[in-house]
């Protein structure tokens, strides 16, 4: 059976919705100030992003449906984590993709170079 002949599963959608979540700058910049402490509330993080509190409200409710950021009610306020696991797990989904469209090798870029240069996490030499 031809890959392209049969729909996208539930999974692909999953992962498909976290990806999109991740997709947006200022969602990423959430993410790191949240990996930098234990929980926060929106307010911690309306300071360090320069936003309005519902625009990083808003950003919030994205990365929580995605699974990404975890979400707890405190008294008053709402805490915000990281969901370590789940970016972890997507990370290995982005790797194990990766590796098999690649099985058969990445083309060279032109520089000699293997074109998946920045996977490895090290920056290309000029």
């Amino acid at each position: 059976m031809n890959i392209a002949d049969s729909g996208p599963s539930c999974h692909d959608e999953a992962v498909a919705r976290k990806l999109a979540a991740l997709a947006h700058p200022v969602r990423l910049r959430l993410l790191r100030s949240l990996g930098t402490g234990h929980s926060c509330c929106v307010k911690d993080l309306v300071g360090p992003t320069g936003l309005a509190q519902s625009t990083v409200s808003q950003h919030l409710k994205v990365l929580v449906e995605a699974g990404l950021v975890s979400f707890r009610a405190d008294r008053q306020s709402s805490r915000y984590t990281v969901n370590a696991a789940a970016l972890r797990e997507l990370a290995g989904i982005i790797g194990t993709t990766l590796d098999h469209c690649c099985s058969g090798g990445c083309s060279p870029s032109g520089d000699g170079e293997l074109a998946d240069h920045t996977r490895q996490g090290t920056p290309r030499r000029p």
